[in-house]
C-alpha cells in the first residue's frame, strides 16, 4: 500500500508536449534546452518521471514545445565516455540552456562548456566535485539543486541498523569514477557507526563482477549489510544489485526509490520528480534574463522513506511499527 503518491499518473502529454498556452505567454525567439539525463539509460521509468515533472512545471511557466521552445532529451546511462560525447556534442552546437542530471553530467558539461548556462539536478556534493564555488553564489554559469549532502550517510547507516538490528558490518557500494563524492558520504557512514557499534567496509566498484564480489563478500559476514549511495552507476545497475542482494541475504539500503519497487528493502532519498520541478523555476528565470552564478544552489526539502515488507519478509526481518509508521511508501 502508497501512504503517499509521488508522481500518481503521468499523461502521455505531459511527457512528449502540451498544448494549451500556460500561464504567461514568452515573446520572442524560440529558445533551445538539451537535457542532459545522466546516470540513466532512454526509457527508464524513474527518469519519465522526474522528466515529466520538469516539463510540466514547465509549461505552468508559460513555455511550451512548438511555440516558444524545444526540449531535445539524451539518455547517456551511466557510460562516462558516453556522457562526455554527448556533452561535446551539447558544447558543440550550444543551446540558450542545458538541464544536467547527475554529477558525472554536470562535470562533463563543465568541462566542454564552462560559459554555457546548466542548471544541474542530482548532484550530491557540487563544491567538492568542483562544479560550483559557493552554494550561496556559485559564480560562473552553473547552479541547480542537489540531491543529497554527505551528513545523510549516518541517516542510511540508521535506518538499515533499525530494520536489520543484528547488523554489525556494512559495505558501502559506490563507483569511483562516477562518484567522486563518495569520500564524503564515507565519512558520515563511519561517524554514526561508531556510536551503533557497526564497521563500515568501503566496496568500490567498476564493473558487474565487482558488483558480485562486494555483495558476495559481505553475505558472508555475520550481520553484514549493504549501503548503495547515491551513484549514477550503482543506480543504473539495481535490478543486478537488488537480485545479488537477495542471492546472498544481505539486507540493504539504498539512496533512490526507484530500487524498491524492483525489490531494494528500503530506500530513504530525496523527491526526485520535486527537484526537476523546482529546477523548472531556475530554467525559467535564466531564460529571462537572470545570471546564473546569482542564483543559489538549492538543497532538497522533499524526502521518502520506502519500505518492500515482501523482501524485508524473505530476509526474515520484522519491520518495527516505528519504523512503518515513518515511510511514506509501503510495498507489500
Amino acid at each position: 500500500m502508497k501512504r503517499r503518491t509521488v508522481l500518481a499518473a503521468i499523461s502521455v502529454g505531459a511527457l512528449t508536449g502540451w498544448t494549451g498556452s500556460g500561464h504567461a505567454q514568452q515573446h520572442g525567439p524560440v529558445r533551445r534546452i538539451e537535457v542532459l539525463m545522466g546516470g540513466l539509460s532512454e526509457g527508464d521509468s524513474a527518469g519519465l518521471a522526474e522528466l515529466a515533472a520538469f516539463k510540466e512545471e514547465l509549461k505552468g511557466l508559460g513555455w511550451a514545445p512548438g511555440r516558444n521552445v524545444t526540449i531535445d532529451v539524451h539518455w547517456p546511462g551511466a557510460d562516462i565516455e558516453r556522457v562526455r560525447q554527448l556533452a561535446a556534442a551539447v558544447a558543440g552546437s550550444p543551446p540558450h540552456l542545458v538541464l544536467s542530471r547527475s554529477t558525472p553530467a554536470t562535470v562533463a558539461l563543465r568541462n566542454e562548456a564552462p560559459s554555457l548556462p546548466t542548471v544541474f539536478v542530482l548532484v550530491a556534493e557540487p563544491i567538492e566535485s568542483g562544479i560550483v564555488h559557493s552554494l550561496v553564489r556559485p559564480g560562473g554559469s552553473v547552479t541547480g539543486f542537489t540531491n543529497f549532502e554527505g551528513s545523510i550517510g549516518a541517516k542510511w547507516l540508521e535506518l538499515l541498523k533499525e530494520i536489520s538490528p543484528s547488523l554489525t558490518r556494512v559495505a558501502v557500494l559506490h563507483n569511483p569514477r562516477t562518484a567522486p563524492f563518495a569520500p564524503a558520504f564515507m565519512r558520515s557512514v563511519e561517524a554514526g557507526a561508531q556510536a551503533l557499534g557497526v564497521e563500515v567496509v568501503p566496496a568500490p566498484v567498476v564493473d558487474d563482477i565487482g558488483i558480485e564480489n562486494a555483495i558476495a563478500a559481505i553475505g558472508r559476514t555475520s550481520g553484514g549489510g549493504l549501503i548503495g549511495i547515491t551513484d549514477t552507476f550503482v543506480n543504473e545497475r539495481r535490478q543486478l544489485i537488488i537480485e545479488l542482494a537477495a542471492r546472498y541475504r544481505v539486507p540493504a539500503v539504498y539512496a533512490n526509490r526507484s530500487f524498491t519497487p524492483d525489490g531494494g528493502l528500503i530506500a530513504f532519498a530525496a523527491d526526485y520528480p520535486d527537484l526537476f520541478r523546482r529546477a523548472a523555476s531556475y530554467v525559467d528565470r535564466i531564460l529571462k534574463g537572470t545570471d546564473p552564478g546569482e542564483l543559489p544552489v538549492q538543497q532538497p526539502t522533499r524526502f521518502e522513506l520506502s519500505i518492500n515488507m515482501a523482501t524485508a519478509r524473505a530476509l526474515g526481518l520484522e519491520v518495527p511499527a516505528s519504523l512503518l509508521a515513518r515511510a511514506d511508501e509501503i510495498i507489500e
